[in-house]
């Protein structure tokens, strides 16, 4: 599979060669891939604070509590990032 026809896909889109008609197709595209990409990123960065937070409480148990508040916090704060772009790709997709 070639990826040139992607490429000229591409620069037609940026040179507006295309109708009107595409330009709901373009936004829909980005708006999954945005979705996609912002679910990606909050999955990596809460196994990575969870894991984290597990090696820290293995090597010191005394103070897990804390350690467990800290990463929940994280945790939430990953996810409320997330759910903000979810919601921005959704806009896109019901504007068009």
């Amino acid at each position: 599979m070639s990826i040139l026809p992607l490429l000229q896909a591409a620069a037609d889109a940026a040179a507006g060669v295309y109708s009107a008609g595409y330009q709901g197709a373009w936004a829909m595209l980005g708006a999954g891939i945005g979705a996609g990409l912002a679910v990606i990123g909050a999955g990596i960065g809460i196994g990575r604070i969870g894991g984290s937070a597990t090696e820290g409480m293995a090597r010191q148990p005394e103070i897990a509590g804390t350690i467990q508040t800290g990463a929940l916090i994280l945790a939430a704060l990953v996810e409320g990032v997330a759910l903000f772009a979810v919601v921005v790709t959704l806009l896109i997709t019901l504007k068009y």
